[in-house]
C-alpha cells in the first residue's frame, strides 16, 4: 500500500529583526528587546500576528471609546502607539520606560 502525504501548507510569515534573549524563547523574542541578546531575522507567522494585533486593536479602540465618551473641554482626538512583534507573533505595547533605545511599530488612531 502506497502512502503519499501531501506537501504540507507554509503558513505566510512576515520577516522581523527580533532580539533572541535565550534559544527556543520565541515568546519573549521582542523586535529590538532590552537588548540582553543578539538581534536576528526571524519569519513570524502571519497567523497569530494577524489575531493578536486585531485583539490589541479591538481591546484599544474600546478604551479610545471610553475616553471619549468622557468629553469635556479638551476631548480625546488622536491616540499613538507603539508596539513590538515577538517571533511568535505576540504583540507587545511599549510603556514610556520600556521605549528609550528601542525600536518599534507605531499604531495611530484619529478621530475622522
Amino acid at each position: 500500500m502506497d502512502h503519499t502525504s501531501e506537501p504540507e501548507a507554509i503558513e505566510p510569515s512576515l520577516p522581523f529583526w527580533v532580539t533572541v534573549a535565550e534559544e527556543g524563547d520565541d515568546d519573549s523574542m521582542g523586535l529590538f528587546g532590552n537588548g540582553s541578546g543578539e538581534p536576528a531575522l526571524r519569519s513570524v507567522p502571519l497567523g497569530p500576528l494577524r489575531k493578536n494585533l486585531a485583539e490589541t486593536v479591538d481591546a484599544l479602540q474600546q478604551l479610545f471609546e471610553d475616553a471619549a465618551a468622557r468629553g469635556g473641554t479638551l476631548p480625546l482626538a488622536e491616540a499613538q502607539l507603539s508596539f513590538q512583534v515577538t517571533a511568535s507573533g505576540g504583540i507587545q505595547l511599549l510603556g514610556t520606560g520600556q521605549m528609550q533605545g528601542t525600536r518599534g511599530l507605531t499604531l495611530v488612531f484619529r478621530r475622522p
